[in-house]
């Protein structure tokens, strides 16, 4: 059972614990150690740090060390303490974090084999993010194109097994729930969908409530939580806890589906009724084909998504009542370009970097469902 999620003011807002600047060039990614005060991030200026919180308060560099290429990913397993790093000359680097230094361990196996095998066909395509099911041995690839791949991996091969189409934009940022089997993306069409793998039945929701491409997110299974990233800064976090509808197919008509009215690409109707063609439009809420005068009114509609005004056609907007706007999302400003971002929910901390070279770490308890954060202090 999820944890119940109680509703909280408007006021509830990240707090900024602490700024972590010295890159010079764009972070790409920033990862928490799990139990310590600690940071690791990546560069476009190619090199990795581990930054440790000194008594003072503030964070030091404590490993410095640079490679070949600029790095563009990284992911983190804290029990070998060992960091994945992805180059942007298509090279995967695996290091080993020790107590002072940085050292590259040969990397062994054949889903690592895969992986790099995958990695290098697709490594020139711009905006691919990946994610892997440890236990079943799937992959997710989202791509430029706004589609999301699904990979088998067996052995010294893989295969396709689907591909998921939704976005309209770029695929920045997967993440993937193994226990409710849900796989939720971001894209550069300022879009987040939930793809429910697991029902296997082809439902998906889509949420909309940013105003540029989300690049990062992360799913709290124990609250039932969202939490997107925008490249504006934006952090969203929706409750998942709640039923929500999905949004309709649009539907193609050659008049418009309420007062029949030509729309201007059919010529024969507006020649048989000597009438002007009118432009087409879709209402958000049954997928309607309508004419602007038939879709006059714009209405929030959380349930299915849309946390600010879409358009309704008249007759759908006649139906929502007051309730049916409550948010089911709050938004906040990280006042900094995110490219990346990190949570540990056990300690209700966030981390965020991006291309103005800052690193943030975010105290998200007011916002989520998780325990105070211990071990961080304020500035």
């Amino acid at each position: 059972m999820a944890a119940e999620i109680h509703s909280r003011p408007q006021t509830a807002r990240p707090v900024l614990l602490n700024k972590i600047e010295g890159h010079s060039d764009a972070v790409n990614a920033a990862v928490l150690i799990p139990k310590e005060d600690g940071v690791i991030t990546v560069s476009e200026d190619r090199t990795i740090r581990v930054w440790l919180k000194r008594d003072s308060g503030q964070y030091w560099p404590s490993i410095y060390h640079t490679v070949s290429s600029p790095c563009s990913c990284m992911s983190y397993h804290h029990d070998s303490r060992r960091i994945f790093i992805g180059q942007d000359n298509g090279a995967v680097v695996v290091s080993e974090v020790n107590s002072n230094k940085c050292s590259h361990v040969p990397a062994a196996g054949s889903i690592f084999w895969l992986f790099k095998q995958y990695i290098s066909s697709i490594h020139t395509l711009p905006d691919s993010t990946l994610r892997y099911d440890h236990e079943t041995q799937h992959a997710f690839v989202g791509d430029y194109s706004g589609q999301i791949t699904l990979l088998k991996l067996e052995k010294q091969t893989y295969s396709t097994i689907t591909t998921l189409k939704g976005h309209e934009g770029s695929v920045g940022a997967l993440w993937w729930d193994p226990i409710q089997r849900l796989l939720f993306s971001g894209a550069s069409d300022h879009s987040v969908i939930m793809w429910d793998i697991g029902g296997r039945k082809g439902r998906t929701l889509l949420l909309q409530g940013h105003h540029e491409r989300v690049q990062a997110l992360r799913y709290l299974q124990l609250t039932r939580q969202l939490v997107t990233c925008s490249a504006d800064g934006g952090i969203a976090v929706w409750n998942m806890d709640t039923q929500r509808e999905e949004a309709p197919q649009w539907l193609d008509s050659d008049s418009c589906q309420k007062c029949e009215q030509p729309f201007f690409w059919n010529i024969k109707q507006m020649w048989d009724t000597k009438t002007l063609g009118l432009r087409q439009h879709h209402c958000r809420k049954c997928g309607k084909a309508v004419c602007g005068k038939c879709s006059s009114k714009r209405s929030t509609f959380p349930v299915m998504g849309f946390e600010f005004p879409v358009r309704i056609c008249d007759a759908c907007f006649e139906t929502i009542k007051e309730e049916d706007r409550t948010p089911l999302a709050t938004f906040h400003e990280g006042k900094h370009n995110i490219a990346h971002m990190d949570m540990d929910p056990s300690r209700g901390l966030m981390v965020t970097c991006g291309s103005d070279r800052i690193v943030k770490i975010w105290d998200m308890t007011q916002v989520v469902g998780c325990s105070l954060a211990t071990g961080f202090s304020p500035r």
